[in-house]
């Protein structure tokens, strides 16, 4: 029986899927939150339009500057970590080697077996080697800002094109509603596809995220009715 060399895991998703979930569900509550708040006050669709274009402009900048920061922070600590990292290597091999191997015999190899196998992914790349096994950075995982910010922004950007097209398309005296609706649609199905995508409970992810919209999409449309009350 064959078996292939590489097996399929759900934790290799998780960079790309919390990145694209996150700015998606933004987009689409932010966005939706504001024009149903605005359309509760009884403001024309221009009006209602134009705050959600603007809406969405901001929010995808503040997410990619907010993206880019974080993980900017994060990667400038793992740059700093593998430069002290190399300089050790440089000047103390002995003491990294043995560093390693308590490593390894830490997680289960006998003395002479973690050492034979520390002093052999020190000679094909010590520094991969102490990056990977004593301060936890993997190629898979380095700290990426300028993809982040884009993807964050790319992904808040498509989550408002739903609220925004709706209204362009809804009847003006419904645009609360079906912002509401088609949002609280979407949700659903971003959570569900997000928690099948990552291997976990789809009725449970879909519940989730649509909860938090709807209760952010209701609160908006509260102050704006109030709001709209009076002003009237």
């Amino acid at each position: 029986m064959k078996h292939s060399a590489l097996e399929s895991h759900k934790s290799g998703r998780i960079g790309w899927l919390r990145a694209a979930v996150l700015g998606a569900n933004d987009g689409i509550i932010s966005v939706a939150s504001l024009v149903v708040g605005v359309a509760a006050s009884g403001a024309p669709r221009s009006s209602i339009l134009l705050t959600g274009v603007a809406g969405t402009v901001a929010g995808a900048i503040s997410m990619a500057a907010g993206e880019y920061v974080s993980v900017r922070s994060q990667a400038d600590t793992e740059e700093a970590d593998l430069s002290r990292e190399r300089g050790e290597l440089a000047t103390q091999p002995e003491r990294e080697l043995e560093e390693l191997t308590a490593i390894y015999v830490g997680r289960g190899l006998d003395q002479e077996l973690a050492l034979r196998v520390a002093q052999q992914l020190m000679a094909h790349d010590a520094l991969s080697a102490h990056a990977r096994d004593e301060l936890g950075i993997t190629d898979m995982a380095r700290a990426r800002p300028i993809q982040a910010a884009l993807a964050s922004a790319a992904a808040f950007a498509a989550g408002s094109i739903v609220p925004i097209a709706t209204i362009v398309l809804s009847p003006v005296a419904w645009v609360t509603e079906w912002s509401s609706a088609t949002a609280i649609v979407t949700l659903l199905v971003l959570g569900a596809t997000a928690a099948w995508a990552g291997g976990a409970s789809m009725v449970q992810g879909a519940i989730r995220v649509a909860f938090w919209g709807a209760l952010a999409m209701g609160l908006t449309a509260f102050v704006g009715s109030l709001f709209g009350a009076n002003v009237s």
